[in-house]
């Protein structure tokens, strides 16, 4: 019914920025509260960052809390991740996903739709 599309990862030095995108097709998304999720090998997939469906709201892991800024803009059906000051320990493939409701929600099982991820690399 619906699917999330991740695009700007790359490669970064430590101390850059990138910008991820999650543009939602198929349906409509603006109605959901928007997450991305990072998960580095061997890890566990790990909450980055959250945005209530009226974009009023924010929540963000301690680790990114500062560098970090979660957007969207609902016109174009997209959520964004800022990404500033990174890390080599911020080297993950990083996903998006989308939850109905008016909450926000900082778990994976709490997501019912997810993208494929786009892979983040920031070198030493």
């Amino acid at each position: 019914q619906g699917q999330l599309v991740e695009s700007g990862g790359g490669l970064v030095q430590a101390g850059g920025s990138l910008r991820l995108s999650c543009a939602g097709t198929g349906r409509t998304f603006s109605s959901y509260a928007m997450g991305w999720f990072r998960q580095a090998p061997g890890k566990e997939r790990e909450f980055v960052a959250t945005i209530t469906w009226s974009g009023g709201t924010t929540y963000y892991s301690d680790s990114v809390k500062g560098r970090f800024t979660i957007s969207r803009d609902n016109a174009k059906n997209t959520v964004y991740l800022q990404m500033n000051s990174l890390k080599p320990e911020d080297t993950a493939v990083y996903y998006c996903a989308a939850r109905a409701g008016s909450y926000y929600y900082s778990r994976s099982y709490e997501y019912r739709y997810w993208g494929q991820g786009t892979q983040v690399t920031v070198s030493s």
